[in-house]
């Protein structure tokens, strides 16, 4: 029996743990050739778990077929050159995740220039380079899927663990998905924005919580892949323009 993805050819931002990283492999258990995508190819000084090889490992181990290509999704040269490695490798790209994150936690007054054009420039610029150098070939195709992962701290009025940059750089994908939507509809492209019901136990997010946060209100990151999987499957004759958490999806879907 073939998987919901079979032929299809997938990337996925921000791949080397979290959210980034479940997806990834749900997509190549569904047949996915996948390009695993994220910056951190050796384990972080920091003691932060994860790399993209390890998740292309992972997918080759089980039988898949992933390409883990080292990219900064900020530096334009270094998105055109990953897309075209995925090009090079297996000649078309269907489905775009833009998972790449980053958080600043803290007050506002304690947010430097620096770290706010980090996380603006990760979270929404990320979004616009890789979502910008893909469309081309869709709409040559016409046909294809993109998938924007926001959070709820998009609508949320304080700044919580993520910090007040987060949240407007998510605010600001979603937007972002609803008029891309419109535009590449005539082109049958989905673009669609889904973002968890509750906060997710990725490594990032677990790594910047205060000791005395009680992490059993936390989902594991495979929550998110049903959601995923539902979107990936999308074009404009489907579902798009779509800005909603993972349960509503399943839901609204029947999905469960």
């Amino acid at each position: 029996m073939g998987g919901k993805l079979d032929g299809k050819v997938a990337i996925v931002t921000g791949a080397s743990r979290g959210i980034g990283k479940a997806v990834s492999v749900a997509f190549a258990k569904e047949g996915a050739s996948v390009a695993v995508v994220g910056r951190t190819v050796e384990p972080l000084k920091s003691g932060l778990s994860g790399t993209i090889m390890d998740t292309a490992d992972e997918i080759k181990a089980a039988g898949g077929l992933a390409l883990a290509i080292k990219t900064n999704v900020v530096v334009e040269d270094e998105v055109q050159a990953m897309v075209q490695k995925v090009l090079n490798e297996w000649g078309k790209i269907d489905i775009l995740v833009n998972n790449a994150a980053v958080a600043a936690p803290g007050p506002f007054v304690e947010t430097t220039s620096r770290r706010w054009n980090l996380v603006i420039g990760v979270n929404l610029q990320g979004t616009f380079l890789c979502t910008k150098a893909v469309v081309p070939f869709m709409m040559e195709e016409k046909c294809g899927s993109i998938i924007n992962t926001s959070s709820g701290a998009a609508d949320s009025r304080v700044y919580g663990v993520t910090g007040i940059a987060y949240g407007t750089a998510k605010a600001a994908i979603e937007h972002f998905t609803c008029s891309l939507a419109a535009e590449l509809g005539p082109y049958n492209i989905a673009v669609n924005c889904y973002k968890p019901a509750q906060g997710v136990a990725t490594e990032g997010y677990v790594f910047n919580l205060p000791p005395d946060y009680d992490k059993s209100r936390l989902i594991g990151p495979e929550k998110m892949v049903k959601a995923a999987l539902f979107l990936a499957q999308q074009d404009a004759k489907g579902i798009t323009g779509c800005v909603a958490r993972d349960e509503e999806i399943i839901q609204w879907h029947g999905l469960l």
